[in-house]
């Protein structure tokens, strides 16, 4: 098991790897979190991309480096882009990351998330409310480990402590802002991140860690000047942008 400074350096390395690289990250997700998503990955150096157009989604998705399928808005027109994407996504293994969001709104999203879960994305960045719909059982970390090693995915349970587990290793990452939970799409960018960090790192637990820790650690920085939600919303972008390894061996905190 890496020691909590070693995890600082990886998830520092991390990070740079996508500011130099700059990967490209498919996004079909929900119309709410697009612009929000789109301008977390510019500022961690990521590029965007968000069409669902049916007659060039299997282009952008083949040609990126990972693909994110966020279930926010979910009506026909994404449902058949994800189909389209993950076909790009499977013939290229390339990495992606599964968002279920509001599946415990929805038995019709739930089972769908359920088929998706089926078909090896590998990373799960999900909320306590989105777990028991998707996997069954309480969102601990037991369960998480459990289901993480069944399913053979990273489980990225987010929260006031995040919980990073691959069915064997497990990390708890307690940086944040309580700002964070009053942002529409902070969540969605965060699964963004992840996809960003998997495109740059094979190595999907210690990707999804790097992403969530930075993200936690640009908002505790944010929320040092912020005045309110928006004016947070916007230091987060840029704690995000001006994010430097110094600053991530500073202030994580993983256990």
């Amino acid at each position: 098991m890496h020691a909590p400074v070693e995890l600082a350096d990886i998830a520092a390395d991390v990070m740079a790897r996508i500011r130099s690289r700059g990967p490209r990250v498919h996004c079909i997700t929900n119309t709410v979190a697009q612009n929000y998503t789109a301008n977390m990955l510019l500022a961690a150096g990521a590029v965007p991309a968000m069409t669902i157009a049916p007659e060039e989604v299997v282009s952008f998705v083949a040609g990126a480096d990972a693909l994110l399928v966020n279930l926010g808005t979910f009506d026909a027109e994404r449902r058949n882009a994800i189909e389209l994407a993950l076909g790009a996504v499977h013939a290229a293994r390339m990495p992606w990351v599964l968002d279920p969001v509001f599946i415990e709104s929805s038995p019709g999203r739930a089972q769908y998330a359920r088929d998706l879960l089926a078909r090896g994305p590998s990373a799960v960045r999900l909320n306590p409310a989105e777990f028991a719909p998707l996997f069954g059982g309480d969102p601990v970390r037991e369960t998480a480990a459990r289901v993480a090693n069944a399913c053979g995915t990273v489980v990225a349970l987010t929260g006031g402590i995040d919980i990073v587990t691959d069915g064997s290793r497990h990390i708890a990452i307690a940086n944040g802002h309580p700002l964070m939970s009053l942002v529409t799409a902070m969540g969605c960018a965060g699964s963004a991140l992840v996809g960003a960090a998997l495109a740059v790192e094979t190595d999907a637990w210690l990707a999804a860690l790097a992403a969530l820790a930075a993200l936690g650690v640009a908002g505790e920085v944010a929320g040092q000047i912020a005045r309110g939600p928006g004016s947070f919303a916007s230091a987060v972008i840029d704690a995000v942008h001006n994010l430097d390894g110094a600053m991530l061996r500073a202030r994580i905190r993983v256990s």
